[in-house]
């Protein structure tokens, strides 16, 4: 299973980024998926994330209202949509997914099997 993530960049304050988390290596769209950033000398933290059937969704309460996570099964792609970003956005951004997950949103860095290779959101002020 690989995942290629894609539209991370520079961006101002205020402004906003879409995103995308490309699945490729299995046919089966049975899987959660999550979203999480690392910022330099922090923990990976856990940003938003999906249920398998992506009919509901968790975030971290500093993004929740401002962050969307979605999922096109046809397209077989996750997108974390961010608007109203702020300096303290900054970091690399993950996409990963977790097959024969339950029916829960996953929090948890290590719940996860796969990872994307990570794209760097900049937020300047």
């Amino acid at each position: 299973v690989q995942l290629q993530a894609s539209g991370g960049g520079l961006v101002q304050a205020g402004g906003s980024l879409r995103l995308s988390c490309a699945v490729s290596g299995r046919t089966s769209s049975n899987y959660a998926t999550g979203w999480f950033r690392q910022a330099p000398g922090k923990e990976r933290e856990f940003v938003g994330g999906l249920t398998k059937t992506g009919k509901r969704a968790d975030y971290a309460d500093s993004v929740n209202g401002r962050f969307t996570v979605s999922r096109d099964n046809a397209k077989n792609t996750v997108s974390l949509q961010m608007n109203s970003l702020k300096p303290e956005d900054s970091a690399v951004y993950y996409c990963a997914v977790k097959y024969n997950a339950i029916l829960m949103v996953y929090r948890r860095a290590e719940e996860y099997h796969y990872w994307g290779q990570g794209t760097q959101v900049t937020v300047s002020s």
